[in-house]
């Protein structure tokens, strides 16, 4: 079958989906890979897909003008953050200045992009989400409130911003502001469902999740059948293979935002290269890097505290600022077995020895606490 773009390439920021004029586009998530598929009864060649498709037409490259680091001024702000909460803050001031937000939250199941029109709102797009979220209903809405002469700040990995850029297009450039968060890789939503159905959950009943807290890299929730599976102190199997770069979808492995030059007015992460006190780097440190002027003001107006950063150090210590995440060779037995079997059976043919160690201390915390499982 014919798709979008190259195979298995696919980001899956789905801009073809919503471009095509005869709904002739579906999405094929295959656990390690997203592709698009054409139906050549209904395509009328008309190449909208293919233009708008960032694989195929990636948006403009820019230099960053100005490295900072940072975090927002208040501390329960801060706190709450996975990292120093500068996308928090320029959310909100964004809405302060009469603009809307539209960015990533977990809801009902599901890992979509919603909007935020006051600043109470802006919560729900708190936390790192390792996981690929879904963009597909965002945008046309995008558009529209475009053209109603709103301006917009949109919020997403570097290849769903690349996606926006391209289905928007220049004309709203004035209007429309993009953050792109750095990025390792993304696995598919039902990577993760898989390993919550291992675990006797299913998605659907949790009502929130977070997947870390500050250098705390641990699925948690507030759900009581949640916690009482994964006890604290022990990193669950899902965060395990996201740390070891097994379970992205395959295009993330030759990622091309994994540069210095970026897409986006503004780029955010981790400062992990930061010359700041330990104490400091526990609280939270926002990377904060700036491509354009509009992009700039927007950091000099918000709620943050912002100073200079090491550029080289920066890049050193957020690799994919410079190279692409390494496909691991675990990998391909990892998603040969996970495709027909449980999440943790796949984790002990591609990692027995972390496997086995990890149901260790699973034993002994659960002995200690009432009774093994």
């Amino acid at each position: 079958m014919k798709t979008v773009c190259e195979y298995n390439k696919c980001t899956g920021c789905m801009a073809c989906i919503q471009k095509c004029p005869k709904d002739a586009i579906r999405l094929v998530d295959s656990l390690d890979a997203n592709n698009m598929f054409i139906d050549t009864n209904l395509c009328i060649n008309c190449s909208a897909c293919y233009k708008v498709c960032q694989v195929n037409n990636t948006p403009e490259f820019y230099e960053t003008k100005y490295w900072l680091q940072g975090w927002h001024k208040k501390e329960n702000i801060r706190n709450e953050s996975s990292s120093g909460g500068a996308a928090t803050a320029l959310a909100m001031t964004f809405i302060l200045n009469g603009g809307v937000v539209c960015s990533c939250t977990y809801k009902a199941g599901e890992f979509i992009f919603e909007y935020a029109n006051n600043v109470n709102e802006v919560k729900k797009f708190g936390g790192s989400k390792y996981v690929k979220s879904n963009p597909e209903c965002v945008y046309r809405k995008n558009l529209e409130i475009l053209k109603m002469g709103k301006s917009l700040l949109f919020i997403g990995l570097p290849c769903q911003v690349s996606g926006m850029k391209n289905f928007i297009g220049e004309k709203y450039n004035s209007q429309i502001y993009y953050v792109e968060l750095i990025c390792h890789g993304s696995p598919s939503p039902k990577v993760f469902e898989k390993f919550l159905q291992s675990n006797g959950i299913n998605l659907f009943d949790i009502e929130n999740i977070r997947f870390r807290k500050k250098t705390n890299f641990c699925i948690s929730s507030n759900d009581s059948i949640y916690s009482k599976i994964l006890p604290d102190g022990i990193q669950d199997l899902y965060t395990f293979t996201f740390l070891n770069g097994v379970t992205y979808t395959e295009n993330c492995y030759s990622c091309q935002y994994a540069r210095t030059e970026r897409i986006a007015d503004i780029t955010l992460g981790d400062s992990w290269g930061s010359d700041l006190s330990d104490d400091e780097k526990s609280k939270g440190i926002s990377l904060i890097m700036c491509q354009t002027e509009k992009g700039y003001q927007l950091v000099k107006e918000s709620e943050l505290h912002i100073e200079p950063v090491n550029r080289e150090k920066s890049i050193q210590a957020n690799k994919q600022l410079s190279v692409p995440s390494k496909m691991p060779q675990e990998r391909t037995v990892f998603f040969e077995v996970l495709k027909n079997k449980r999440f943790d059976y796949a984790v002990y043919k591609a990692y027995p020895k972390k496997y086995i160690k990890y149901r260790l201390k699973k034993f002994i915390y659960h002995f200690k606490n009432g009774g093994a499982k």
